[in-house]
């Protein structure tokens, strides 16, 4: 029998798996390394891992044998059906006490069916979010666990080990039960979609309002990222506006623009719609990348379709300072969002999610790394209960200073025909929020006149009443309020 020698084992050997596990071994926890094409194992061994005291497995057999108790298995593969497929072969392998974590982009749905069906067994199974590509992977990544809490224990120790730091903290800690860490991870992306969006316009209005070059948004950039904005996504920007090809020209007006996704972002626009929470900026993030998804017919509209003929005709700098303003406010916006969502589903699923710690966990290591996260943080320290980033005191004297600026620019981008759908969202959702008196009385006019779905009166709330309008309907309201 093979000696029982492996703190963990892992499987899938894709470049975040390898890279997962050279970062194990440099913490100095031993990791067994497993691939269903075997070949691959021998060819990471005699690589990437060679000097190393990384062990390979020839089968899943062999992997287990060679896991110290309680065995620990991550799962680095494909999402859906072949994570299924690999809990299904371990399952008979391992004992009660042992442990399952899958590391991909799974659904949070699956997670929880996952925790579920392994309870009568006593093997214990983790879905946990991993964020930071693959230099993540392999000096830091964040993490963020969810499932049987009598697990974490056991792999609190490596994980912490391995993952990024935000002020000498691990930006790492369990999460919640079932699929809370898979869900936390799916938001962590959705916002991911929407700061990336707000980016891309913010670039669209430089370049092709302000008549910018791609050396002087670099600038910009750069001078944003030493400011409130400092965060990973605007310092790559920075760098993609400065890198140059090897034929000497800019590489970025080469690239073409139709945009790909993997569907996390999808995931959460419609998580969003089925809690019922206005998670507009996101779910405009995800249709514009569809929309430029249709390159050819948006050739053919060029041609055909008018637009605006308004020029900017203002002060450059004076703008560019809207601009800034008008983005960090929009970030907020879509964070604020993003937790009102992580709000509702724990509320839901009976999670007690720890928003200043999710905060933290995405503090360093993952792509929507940024100093943002450190106020966020703060401001769920403070106050648990928090309902809504936008009124916390520090974000809403934010919001105060920079919603004009938020206004100026979605305006100019309307005038100069420049699309803005995350932008346009956020002052959207802003306007909505912050509205005592929506129009919603005339819709719920509307459902009760052709559907009888009764309304509610101002002084009357919980108290729903059906009208005749016509004289000539019936007096019989719809079974449900929400139909």
């Amino acid at each position: 029998m093979a000696t029982k020698q492996a703190d963990i084992a892992l499987i899938g050997l894709a470049v975040m798996g390898q890279n997962l596990i050279l970062n194990m071994d440099d913490h100095g926890f031993v990791v067994c390394a497993y691939n269903r094409t075997v070949a691959k194992v021998d060819q990471f061994l005699n690589n990437e891992a060679k000097g190393t005291k990384i062990i390979g497995a020839n089968s899943l057999e062999d992997m287990v044998n060679k896991l110290k108790k309680p065995r620990k298995v991550m799962l680095l593969v494909k999402a859906g059906t072949a994570v299924d497929e690999f809990v299904k072969s371990l399952v008979p392998l391992l004992d009660a006490g042992d442990i399952i974590i899958d590391g991909g982009n799974s659904q949070y749905m699956d997670t929880q069916r996952w925790c579920k069906e392994l309870e009568a067994t006593g093997i214990h199974y983790i879905g946990m979010g991993v964020s930071g590509g693959e230099d993540g992977a392999r000096y830091g990544p964040s993490l963020m666990p969810g499932g049987h809490r009598e697990a974490w224990p056991h792999v609190k120790p490596i994980f912490q080990a391995i993952c990024a730091k935000a002020n000498n903290e691990p930006c790492c800690d369990w999460v919640g039960d079932g699929g809370a860490g898979h869900f936390v991870k799916m938001v962590h992306n959705g916002i991911e979609y929407g700061d990336m969006q707000l980016i891309c316009e913010v670039y669209h209005i430089m370049k092709n309002v302000l008549g910018m070059t791609q050396d002087e948004m670099a600038v910009v950039f750069e001078e944003w990222n030493n400011g409130e904005l400092d965060s990973f996504l605007i310092e790559i920007t920075r760098d993609i506006l400065k890198f140059k090809d090897s034929d000497g020209k800019f590489l970025l007006p080469k690239i073409r623009d139709s945009a790909g996704q993997k569907g996390t972002g999808k995931w959460t626009g419609i998580s969003a719609l089925e809690y019922g929470v206005p998670v507009t900026l996101i779910g405009e993030a995800v249709f514009a990348r569809c929309l430029s998804a249709l390159k050819e017919e948006r050739v053919k509209a060029s041609k055909v379709l008018p637009g605006a003929s308004a020029q900017f005709s203002g002060n450059k700098k004076v703008f560019l300072d809207h601009l800034r303003k008008a983005l960090y406010a929009s970030k907020l916006i879509s964070y604020a969002q993003g937790f009102m969502l992580l709000r509702e589903a724990a509320k839901v699923h009976n999670w007690n999610l720890n928003y200043g710690s999710i905060a933290l966990m995405w503090r360093g290591g993952c792509i929507i790394r940024s100093v943002f996260l450190g106020n966020i943080k703060d401001a769920f320290t403070k106050n648990p209960l928090l309902s809504n980033l936008l009124l916390d005191p520090y974000f809403s004297e934010r919001m105060s200073a920079c919603q004009a600026s938020l206004r100026q620019v979605v305006a100019q981008a309307a005038l100069s025909g420049a699309p803005a759908p995350t932008l346009g969202a956020a002052l959207a959702f802003y306007d909505g929020y912050r509205t005592d008196v929506l129009p919603a009385n005339l819709l719920q006019a509307q459902r009760d006149y052709f559907g009888a779905h009764t309304y509610e009166l101002v002084d009357k709330p919980g108290h729903y009443v059906h009208t005749n309008w016509t004289g000539h309907g019936g007096n019989v309201s719809a079974s449900t309020y929400n139909n």
